[in-house]
Parts: C-alpha cells; sequence; structure tokens
C-alpha cells in the first residue's frame, strides 16, 4: 500500500510540473528547437501517448528512487536516485534523437536532460515526503 501511495503521488505531480515548465517556463525554448523538426512534430500532443509515458515513467521513479528513500527512512536517496534516474531515462529519449533526426539540437538535449534530471528528483523527493506524511511513518 505505501508504494501505491507513492506511485499515486508521482503519476499527479510529475505531469503537473512538467505542464508548468513545458507549457509556462521554457515553453519558447522548445517551440522554436522543434520547429526545426518541420513535418515530424505533430500540431497537438497525442494526450494518451502522454498519459501512458507518465503512467510507465512513475512506476520507474518509485522503483528506483522513492522506494529506496522509503526503506532508509531519509529523503536524500529519493532526490539523488530520482535525479540519476531522470538523467539516464531522459538522456536515452534525447541522444537517441540527436543520432537519429535531422534537426534535433544539442542545445535542446542539454536543456532536457537537464530538466529530466532536476524535474525527477524533485518529483520523487515529493512522492517520498507526502508517501510519508499520508502513511504516518
Amino acid at each position: 500500500m505505501t508504494h501505491l501511495v507513492a506511485y499515486l503521488v508521482a503519476v499527479i505531480v510529475h505531469p503537473v510540473i512538467d505542464f508548468v515548465w513545458l507549457g509556462l517556463v521554457a515553453h519558447e525554448f522548445y517551440a522554436s528547437h522543434l520547429a526545426q523538426l518541420g513535418e515530424l512534430v505533430r500540431p497537438e500532443p497525442n494526450l494518451l501517448a502522454a498519459a501512458l509515458f507518465y503512467l510507465v515513467y512513475s512506476i520507474g521513479t518509485v522503483v528506483f528512487a522513492v522506494a529506496p528513500a522509503l526503506a532508509a527512512g531519509r529523503w536524500q536517496p529519493a532526490l539523488w536516485r530520482g535525479a540519476l534516474y531522470g538523467f539516464c531515462a531522459y538522456a536515452t529519449y534525447d541522444l537517441t534523437n540527436l543520432a537519429t533526426l535531422q534537426g534535433w539540437s544539442i542545445g535542446m538535449s542539454v536543456v532536457d536532460v537537464a530538466w529530466g534530471a532536476v524535474l525527477t528528483g524533485v518529483v520523487a523527493t515529493i512522492a517520498y515526503a507526502a508517501t510519508r506524511r499520508i502513511r504516518g511513518i
């Protein structure tokens, strides 16, 4: 039950923070870089695919970051393990795109990988703290 709580927190918090970043804070940056990809970019995002991403990615966040932190009883493992998981996962996506897509920029990859590390570390830490509070541990 504890891991389910952590998962639900992560699956709710991750897209909210990501939306603020992608839709408000860094919107112009991403829009200008994605424009270089031309017809490869959808006019509207595939919301089902996005939802599936958050559902699946949150499993990894809990397994690789939140659960070890809960076992240790400290928030720090959630932060650094989450950041490492985010770095690796986002690097996989961005470096694959850099290797295979014309118009994908190094700048986009650097910013996106850094964002993935920060975002996942923060989400894992929030999920850890909320789970401890909700479960009374």
